[in-house]
């Protein structure tokens, strides 16, 4: 359970259009040993010079929309796109293509679409992006921004699904609820997880 006494204010909050770049440079540090992130962008200068606009490509509406929140000064922040919200296949693998190793483009994109393929038809919230700033990690951040966020989710009576990229974030996100409903994978990406959470 969230640890009142280390942050005491956890300062939820939306995250304005203006401030975005601080939500994806918390992010940024939140992912540097993501399995399937660092395959991708597995040279320390593709993840620094691209991982950030990746972020903006795929979920970066949610600044626009209102469903991007952060606690404190941005030590934790979460992209979410509302159940009307697309993702624009076409920027994604645009950016792919201009940022990603060409040895591993195809393997990459044959899970994005695997990915795309595993969300659940009826409208649902998707969780693109949450992360905890690496200095803040172990005070319970995560768990309170979760929390946070799915009290305000759960209003519209929506599934909420997500894809989880580290196998080793099971239990946080079994804690709320997700279930693992599909698995995507090819040639030598390693795998990531669809979870979904039924409409409470």
């Amino acid at each position: 359970m969230f640890d009142q006494e280390r942050l005491a204010d956890p300062g939820f909050a939306v995250v304005p259009v203006t401030e975005r770049q601080m939500a994806i440079d918390t992010l940024v540090t939140a992912f540097t040993a993501d399995p399937v992130v660092r395959w991708f962008y597995s040279d320390p200068w593709r993840y620094v010079g691209h991982y950030g606009d990746f972020v903006k490509a795929f979920g970066g509406q949610a600044f626009d929309e209102g469903s991007a929140w952060r606690l404190g000064d941005f030590h934790a922040s979460a992209l979410w796109l509302k159940p009307d919200s697309e993702l624009d296949g076409d920027a994604i693998v645009a950016h792919f293509e201009a940022t990603v190793d060409p040895a591993k483009l195809d393997d990459l994109l044959a899970v994005i679409e695997q990915m795309d393929a595993g969300h659940p038809p009826e409208p649902h919230w998707y969780l693109a992006w949450i992360g905890v700033d690496a200095r803040m990690r172990g005070r319970g951040l995560g768990n309170e921004l979760m929390q946070r966020c799915l009290d305000i989710v759960d209003a519209e009576h929506a599934p909420v699904y997500l894809d989880n990229t580290n196998p080793e974030n099971f239990p946080f996100y079994e804690r709320f609820g997700f279930r693992i409903t599909s698995e995507s994978q090819h040639g030598a990406c390693p795998p990531l997880y669809g979870m979904l959470r039924d409409a409470r």
